[in-house]
């Protein structure tokens, strides 16, 4: 699991090379004590063992959002949902699912990539006993 938190890390703090909003040089949101970060890829870019150890599907059709919520600089807990929507205003729930490991909190979630595209997202985040809601867009390229 250790390899997962690490991986997770570098992705969330990495994705920034593929973002497709460009205005903002690293992928967090602020809301008072609560600072989310937060990035998504294609799963091939997952190792299998790490997928396998998250239960998640490795496949060139297949995007992975990860959140990490702190608060007051620690990791929190919080009640994490959201929508991914295509260039056709189509919308896929996203299930997020809470992994836990050595001091790190993380929410993960996948969704279908069928083709390039730009997407949006809205993540809505319950934590420190408030309601935050967020978007961004992000480019992906299935097969890559």
């Amino acid at each position: 699991m250790r390899r997962l938190f690490s991986f997770l890390l570098v992705a969330c703090l990495s994705a920034t090379a593929l973002a497709a909003d460009p205005i903002k040089g690293e992928r967090k949101e602020v809301f008072g004590d609560v600072t989310v970060h937060y990035s998504t890829f294609i799963s091939t870019f997952l190792q299998p063992d790490i997928a396998k150890s998250a239960e998640l599907v490795r496949s060139k059709n297949q995007g992975v959002i990860n959140i990490s919520v702190m608060n007051a600089g620690k990791p929190s807990t919080a009640q994490v949902s959201g929508t991914v929507k295509d260039l056709t205003s189509q919308s896929v729930p996203l299930k997020f699912k809470q992994i836990t490991e050595q001091g790190a909190i993380y929410y993960i979630a996948q969704y279908p990539v069928e083709q390039a595209e730009t997407r949006t997202f809205t993540i809505n985040v319950e934590a420190a006993g408030k309601s935050n809601s967020f978007s961004f867009n992000q480019e992906l390229f299935p097969g890559e």
